[in-house]
C-alpha cells in the first residue's frame, strides 16, 4: 500500500478504521527527510496499516489539533 497524503478533509476517514501511522512533516525539515524513506517502507511492507503524511506547513490546523510542534509520528491503534 502506498502512503496517503492527508489533509483536513480526508484525515479522519483515513485513520478511522484499524491501525494508522501518521507522519507530520515539513519539506524543509532535515529529520523529516531522514524519516520519510522509513515511513514509505512501512507503507509498502504493512498492508494492514494505514500510513499517511501530513505536511504541517499546509495543514497547520491538523498539527495544532494534535499538538504537533515539530516533526513527530503519531500512532493510533
Amino acid at each position: 500500500m502506498s502512503v496517503q497524503k492527508l489533509n483536513q478533509y480526508n484525515f479522519q476517514n483515513a485513520i478511522a478504521i484499524g491501525t494508522a501511522l501518521v507522519d507530520f512533516y515539513t519539506d524543509w525539515c532535515g529529520p523529516c527527510r531522514m524519516v520519510s524513506p522509513i515511513v514509505d517502507e512501512i507503507a509498502e511492507e504493512r498492508g494492514d496499516v494505514t500510513v499517511g503524511k501530513v505536511n504541517v506547513d499546509d495543514e497547520n490546523g491538523l498539527a495544532m489539533k494534535y499538538g504537533v510542534t515539530y516533526e513527530q509520528l503519531m500512532e493510533k491503534r
